[in-house]
């Protein structure tokens, strides 16, 4: 063969090698493709209905020595309530977390089980029953915003919608009388209902669609930067946001004597704004100003300054003869409870009072469940919100992150601000604890969360064509083609 011949045959062979890796090059990736779960979701939501009827049982036989009459209806109920959620999952959000929708059920469960345990302490209040009631709309509420909802983005459409509402919300109960020194509920003709709780999930939807449009100049801090040792804060000219969240939070503490409504918006507006950003300086910011607000709120307004001062000195009324306060009993039922508790149905938390069943129902949980039991719930909230992170990071598109984020971070400061306020780590808020506390409001609201993050979660699991760098080619509505979640705009 000539020479001629041997380039030839070798330019055809490279030209048609060429030719094969271009076509390779244009074929698209094979999809990568994650294990929907869902048979482990109903395992889990089996067990986790079994669980609450055992604790159901238990109760009976430590008061009565007999299994509860209802307990068959309970746990059928509770299961029915489950397997609907379960089977909307299943059709509307396949590759959801498997985790999500079992930590609710059981939490919503064992909250029904203390509540049931309250009211054996007091035939005249009965609460376990409209709790079950507010329990299925809520999970009502939970299938249809799964059915409907086809992509969490749509929500950024109605940003301004979401914070016209959210503002109503909070302003409506400061036209109605103050409920035990605060003023967050509405009641007519005996139906009362919290506003604020409604309020939280719609500022979490318009934080999200502003801070994805507007992360780059939140994140930009200019020539002029304020430095200590590392630490570095944002511009005057880029604190405005911020500050007028801070007085809106201060004006709601102000107005309705709300302390944890406070905390909470202006913590999660925080929260939010650093996962834009990255900037640690807005987490100085904003803990400086949460603080001054704080200290004036504290020693201005009576309420708040009377919480204050129970928080500080949480046994002075035993030592003036006027026997122990609300805070005093929660202690005590701490210690009592010890590492493995007393025992569903042994322990005498309701001598806190009318609040038993709200506020302190964590005192409940601490002195029949004990430390052990203590710390499965908080692990159990500490799962859920680790879950919505994992699917917010999971996401390419700002407003999905920002959205995943701010709801699981609403959970984790609730139980937060609970936790430290019935333990006397911070002064007393007010709140429900997510799913365990009495009060309709806060069920249904926490199953709306849930429900959000179950459609971000399914956004995220979703097969998608793997990439070089192994992310997500996902993008939120009305963003820029180049800019990427590395792209953000963040600046030195």
């Amino acid at each position: 063969m000539t020479k001629a011949g041997v380039g030839a045959g070798t330019g055809a062979g490279t030209g048609a090698g060429a030719t094969l890796v271009a076509a390779a090059a244009d074929a698209p990736a094979p999809a990568v493709r994650l294990p929907r779960r869902r048979g482990v979701e109903l395992s889990l939501i089996l067990l986790a209905v079994l669980l609450c009827v055992y604790g159901y049982c238990a109760v009976g036989l430590a008061k009565h020595g007999t299994v509860p009459p209802g307990a068959a209806g309970y746990g059928a109920g509770l299961g029915v309530l489950a397997l609907l959620a379960h089977l909307a999952v299943r059709l509307r959000a396949p590759c959801a977390d498997p985790l999500l929708l079992p930590i609710a059920v059981l939490l919503n469960g064992i909250g029904l089980v203390l509540i049931y345990r309250l009211d054996l302490e007091t035939p005249g209040d009965r609460a376990a029953p409209t709790q079950l009631v507010w329990s299925t709309l809520g999970v009502a509420l939970f299938i249809v915003v799964v059915a409907a909802l086809r992509d969490h983005r749509v929500l950024q459409r109605y940003a301004y919608v979401c914070v016209v509402g959210a503002l109503a919300l909070l302003a409506l109960p400061i036209l109605f009388p103050a409920v035990n020194g605060a003023r967050i509920w509405i009641r007519i003709a005996g139906f009362s209902i919290q506003p604020g709780e409604f309020a939280k999930v719609l500022l979490a939807v318009f934080f999200a669609a502003y801070l994805a449009a507007n992360r780059t100049a939140l994140a930009y801090t200019g020539r002029q930067i304020w430095r200590f040792r590392r630490l570095q804060l944002p511009t005057g000219r880029v604190l405005g946001p911020i500050v007028a969240i801070w007085l809106l939070s201060v004006g709601v503490l102000v107005l309705e004597r709300d302390l944890g409504t406070s905390l909470l918006f202006f913590g999660l507006f925080v929260v939010m704004l650093y996962v834009a950003t990255g900037r640690t300086g807005w987490i100085a910011v904003g803990l400086l100003l949460a603080s001054l607000g704080a200290v004036a709120v504290g020693r201005l307004e009576p309420h708040v300054h009377s919480r204050v001062a129970d928080w500080l000195h949480p046994f002075a009324s035993i030592e003036a003869g006027q026997g122990p306060n609300q805070l005093a009993q929660s202690l005590f039922s701490f210690a009592a409870g010890g590492v493995l508790g007393t025992g569903l149905g042994l322990g005498h938390s309701v001598l806190i009072g009318f609040a038993a069943k709200s506020d302190f129902i964590l005192a409940t949980a601490g002195e029949e469940l004990g430390l052990a039991g203590l710390s499965a719930l908080f692990l159990l909230y500490g799962l859920l919100v680790e879950r919505g992170y994992r699917a917010g990071l999971s996401l390419r598109d700002p407003f999905g992150r920002l959205l995943a984020t701010g709801l699981a971070s609403i959970v984790a400061l609730q139980v937060f601000v609970i936790a430290g306020g019935v333990t006397g780590l911070i002064p007393l808020t007010g709140m429900a604890m997510p799913f365990l506390a009495q009060g309709g409001s806060s069920v249904v609201t926490n199953w709306a969360i849930v429900a959000l993050l179950i459609r971000v979660s399914d956004s995220a699991r979703r097969p998608y064509p793997q990439q070089s760098d192994g992310m997500h080619p996902q993008l939120s509505v009305g963003m820029h083609p180049q800019q990427s979640d590395d792209d953000s705009g963040r600046s030195g």
